[in-house]
């Protein structure tokens, strides 16, 4: 194999398929990226037995061919070069190294065999559709923060990805969780979605599908199976294995019947927890909200470190009401919210809050309150 190619493109697409390896392996392979020349295209594909990621570049083929090497390494390798710079990748098979050079510079690195390189099996997908970037990565962005991390409840370790049915219809929807908030996140059902099956997709995957909804332009081709999800665009393909569990059912949580209302604007909201939490201990961060007439006061009484209080105008008609929160928590969730207001439904001190952005219910978060 030998390919001619710019710094600029082999980087991007060099990139896109380190970050899938995992940088300490059991499996020699498994650190390296597969690379495949043939016509004048180039394709890198990495895989740690979860997710695979396929990038692919136009190239100068002088001889068709595939080998694998180091994909940390062979990326530092390229990040370091010259901007601009023709690099050439030279395969000596018998030898077993891949040669690297561009300019002056020339890197000889160990190659193992591509047959040894695990490519994941084609799935049957069930369900095919196309949607556009912007669409999925609102879903995912929004709904990420409250993936849990415990490992015990592997279940809770990814975004519930499946056809719901909305106020003004079908919907697909994002749904994650970790026992004490929740986010659900609706958009229009792309044509040909409507016999999806409900799929979690796993957190590492999300954070590598975030990679391929940059451009506003695109569309991502989209397939589901019971087992799989496949995300693609002309050039990169990521495929991923799908959390083997069920989904809790996540409507229960959701509250109905919250009456008491508050009006914030998110940002000044999320500036005043976050200065009143300075002073909070490290294990609970909990903030204290006490509602009164269109006034909202956020105090924090540490013990051991000192206490502090905001107060904040804000749109609020209902009866007193005192609540506790974790600050981390109320900061992600105002955080979420692109318009200027955040609107909070209580009930009472004791049961979960509901938040949206204004009267839009397409966004919908629950956090549970705290002892305080």
């Amino acid at each position: 194999m030998k390919i001619s190619i710019e710094r600029g493109t082999l980087l991007k697409a060099l990139s896109q398929a380190q970050s899938v390896v995992e940088r300490r392996n059991t499996i020699p392979i498994l650190a390296n990226v597969l690379i495949e020349a043939e016509g004048a295209n180039v394709s890198f594909r990495a895989t740690d037995l979860d997710i695979e990621v396929v990038d692919r570049a136009p190239a100068m083929v002088e001889r068709a061919g595939a080998t694998t090497v180091s994909a940390v390494m062979l990326h530092e390798i390229v990040r370091k070069l010259p901007e601009g710079a023709l690099v050439s990748l030279a395969e000596d098979g018998a030898a077993g190294r891949l040669t690297i050079t561009a300019g002056r510079s020339t890197f000889n690195l160990a190659t193992l065999p591509k047959e040894d390189f695990p490519v994941m099996a084609n799935a049957e997908y069930a369900s095919n559709f196309s949607a556009p970037a912007p669409l999925l990565r609102r879903l995912f962005d929004k709904a990420k923060f409250a993936i849990s991390t415990e490992e015990t409840r592997y279940y809770l370790n990814g975004v519930y990805l499946h056809v719901s049915t909305g106020e003004s219809g079908p919907v697909l929807r994002a749904v994650a969780t970790d026992g004490h908030r929740l986010a659900r996140i609706d958009a229009p059902l792309p044509e040909g979605a409507a016999g999806m099956p409900g799929v979690i997709v796993p957190r590492k995957t999300v954070n590598e599908l975030r990679k391929l909804l940059d451009d506003d332009e695109a569309q991502i081709a989209v397939s589901v199976s019971e087992t799989k999800v496949r995300f693609a665009t002309p050039v990169l393909t990521l495929t991923s294995k799908v959390i083997d569990g069920t989904f809790p059912d996540y409507t229960r949580v959701i509250p109905t019947g919250n009456t008491r209302r508050l009006e914030v604007d998110a940002a000044e909201f999320a500036r005043a927890v976050d200065r009143v939490a300075t002073v909070s201990s490290e294990r609970s961060r909990a903030v204290k909200l006490s509602l009164d007439e269109d006034r909202l006061v956020l105090s924090v009484n540490a013990p051991d470190s000192g206490a502090a209080e905001e107060e904040l105008a804000v749109a609020y008609g209902d009866e007193r009401l005192e609540i506790g929160f974790n600050a981390k928590y109320l900061l992600e969730i105002a955080s979420q919210v692109d318009r200027e207001n955040a609107v909070f439904l209580f009930n009472s001190s004791g049961d979960p809050t509901l938040m949206r952005e204004g009267n839009d219910t397409s966004a919908v978060y629950v956090v549970m309150p705290m002892r305080v």
